[in-house]
């Protein structure tokens, strides 16, 4: 019985000095860095998809981005991308766009973080809104929770999206972010 105890005293210490060490600063990290490695490729390369090319090309919005995003004012208009008015649809397909480029490298760098990973959870949320409502995905690519398949497109990879993103908003960035560094820079006296 003395044995179990130490045990377990030598395990609390050692997992309660190792969370000390780690809280401030590797859950933040650690989640922005398997955004980096798992979705900012994904973004970046979807986002490119909705722009022209080059660097003149960032600048304007393609037709591909209005049937992604707005395929529904799209097909209201006979199919013509410059019959959709820019009022909501071209304003949503525009903001769309930019917010798939911003939002991923806010995160990375770790600029307004908490704000940027809610951002990118409503971003998921109507991403699959629209892949489930307007492009019509099927149950396979749908799939479900709690079953056996854990490979579905839309709610086992998105469920697994979701986790760096909730870390960052509960335990922020931590010690190696822009914000961080913000933070820092503000208390110090002027």
């Amino acid at each position: 019985m003395k044995f179990i105890c130490a045990a377990a005293q030598l395990y609390n210490r050692v997992f309660s000095d190792l969370q000390a060490f780690l809280a401030p600063w590797f859950p933040g990290l650690f989640a922005r860095i398997v955004f980096a490695a798992t979705l900012w490729l994904y973004f970046l390369n979807s986002a490119l998809t909705k722009v022209g090319s080059g660097i003149a090309g960032f600048f304007m919005v393609s037709n591909s981005a209005y049937y992604q995003i707005a395929l529904p004012a799209v097909e209201a208009a006979g199919g013509d991308v410059s019959a959709v008015p820019f009022l909501p649809w071209g304003l949503v397909v525009h903001l769309g766009t930019y917010t798939e480029f911003l939002l991923p490298l806010m995160i990375i760098a770790g600029i307004l973080t908490r704000l940027s990973a809610i951002g990118m959870l409503g971003f998921i949320a109507v991403q699959t809104l629209v892949d489930i409502t307007v492009h019509q995905v099927g149950p396979e690519t749908i799939g479900a929770l709690f079953d056996r398949f854990p490979d579905s497109a839309i709610l086992d990879q998105r469920l697994f999206w979701t986790v760096p993103l909730v870390l960052l908003i509960v335990y922020g960035p931590g010690k190696i972010s822009v914000d961080h560094l913000a933070a820092r820079i503000m208390k110090k006296p002027a």
